[in-house]
């Protein structure tokens, strides 16, 4: 018979902020359903009700119908998606990144709440005990995604024309990955097990894991500080498209919105140009520090942070050193105040940071281009293969020099700092009844560790010497 105990009102654990008190009496499946249907509704209506203020601004209502409008957003929605769309014939494939990620926000703060919703559901501490499994995030994540993905392919069947033509099996994919990772991470770490899970952990992988992020977001503000001072250097060739395109104040406006949207796609190609291999504005084309050759490009004030066509100036060559460099600064950083002793711990671990952190730009590099229009523009984005490998090579060597200067500050300022004579050690000797001889503790200044049945530590012996 089991043992499981259901927590009564006295320590029954409160409900997340905002919930209502039946709460915690809902079922899973229809809270992680509700879940999933905000997180997808939440954005969409989002953007169809700005596509019908760009609907307004653009001729004052004079052409089209609201309804032009609302399909406008839900399509957007479904860019962001992964979905594409044709225009007059031609297909267009490049994601805007930057609704991605507003999207992917929103799945990961809607998925928090759900988790915090589940943190009741499932075996209590006692049913875990007897061996009951906790299926409460793989079922609600499960649910999550599911309903998500339903949903984003209900929108593409319902906005999608002819005309159009919207990849079903595109929004299909991202919008699994968005429920299920995204959303399913968030679960996770709302209702409590994901602290748990990561415990168990070795601490080697959390620790190349995180320093890889730290890489990562190093990186990402070198490359957004390299695009910035492009953009603002011949910020006047972006002043001048947008002249050219003869738009009113709002128009602009909207316009400056919508290019804000892909910041996140030059971001990446800037950070491919920095690693080396550079990146296509068209077919035949290439942007790179030792090479630039570029032909006709669309009016987008973005594309004015683009190198002038011919030759490269002398500097720009030394750029690729910036990837090492920040890789090296990152892992530094991270593992700094890590106990780092042994000098091949370091240097494995900033090695393998600066690999994982590696893949995961390829990956990402992978996403950040596609075919924006007809002829020589189907062809946009990193150089994703080169990118890769040179990423490999970059990240890793800044990694390694970075571990390494880690454990020489980690000997040199160790976190723990030890007199040269051995302390007094104080050992408190427990009952027989209570503990084994062997299982006493022996207290430092600074140090709690199991003890021995006599103290092997000798004068002018650390337990960092031995």
């Amino acid at each position: 018979m089991s043992s499981r105990s259901f927590p009564t009102p006295s320590t029954r654990s409160a409900p997340p902020v905002g919930a209502g008190p039946d709460d915690e009496r809902r079922p899973l499946a229809l809270v992680a359903v509700y879940g999933g249907a905000a997180a997808a509704f939440v954005p969409l209506l989002a953007m169809m009700l700005f596509g019908v203020v760009g609907w307004f601004l653009t001729d004052g209502g004079i052409h089209g119908s609201p309804r032009d409008g609302l399909r406008s957003g839900a399509l957007a929605w479904l860019i962001g998606h992964g979905s594409g769309v044709h225009v007059s014939g031609t297909p267009v494939t490049a994601m805007p990144l930057g609704l991605t990620l507003i999207c992917a926000f929103l799945v990961a703060r809607i998925g928090l709440r759900t988790g915090e919703r589940l943190s009741d559901h499932g075996p209590d501490a006692h049913a875990l005990t007897d061996g009951e499994r906790d299926w409460t995030v793989p079922a609600g994540a499960t649910m999550f995604a599911t309903t998500y993905a339903v949903l984003a392919v209900l929108v593409g069947v319902l906005a999608g024309t002819a005309s159009t033509q919207p990849s079903l099996g595109g929004v299909l994919g991202w919008a699994l990955l968005l429920g299920g990772a995204v959303g399913g991470a968030g679960i996770a770490v709302g209702s409590g097990r994901a602290a748990v899970w990561l415990a168990m952990v070795p601490l080697a992988v959390r620790e190349t894991v995180q320093g890889a992020v730290r890489i990562l977001g190093t990186y990402f503000v070198v490359a957004g500080l390299a695009f910035l001072v492009a953009l603002l250097l011949d910020g006047g060739t972006a002043l001048t498209v947008l002249s050219e395109l003869q738009t009113d104040l709002a128009g602009g406006l909207l316009f400056v919105l919508l290019s804000l949207l892909v910041v996140p796609n030059a971001v990446l190609l800037a950070g491919s140009y920095l690693l080396g291999p550079g990146f296509q504005v068209g077919t035949g084309t290439l942007v790179s520090p030792t090479v630039v050759a570029l032909g006709p490009v669309p009016m987008f004030p973005l594309l004015a942070a683009l190198p002038d066509n011919g030759p490269t100036p002398f500097w720009t060559p030394f750029l690729i050193a910036l990837p090492p460099l920040a890789a090296a600064y990152a892992v530094a950083r991270h593992l700094r105040n890590r106990p780092l002793l042994g000098w091949d711990v370091g240097a494995l671990r900033g090695l393998a940071s600066g690999v994982v952190a590696a893949v995961l730009f390829g990956l990402l590099a992978g996403i950040a281009g596609g075919a924006v229009g007809p002829g020589r523009m189907a062809d946009v984005g990193p150089l994703v293969g080169s990118v890769f490998f040179h990423g490999i090579v970059s990240f890793g060597i800044g990694g390694l020099v970075g571990g390494l200067v880690a454990t020489w500050w980690s000997r040199r300022h160790p976190v723990l700092d030890l007199p040269d004579a051995a302390p007094q050690a104080a050992v408190k000797e427990p009952e027989a009844s209570a503990e084994s001889d062997t299982e006493r503790t022996v207290k430092l200044p600074g140090l709690k560790f199991p003890g021995r049945k006599r103290d092997e530590t000798t004068s002018g012996e650390t337990p960092s010497d031995r």
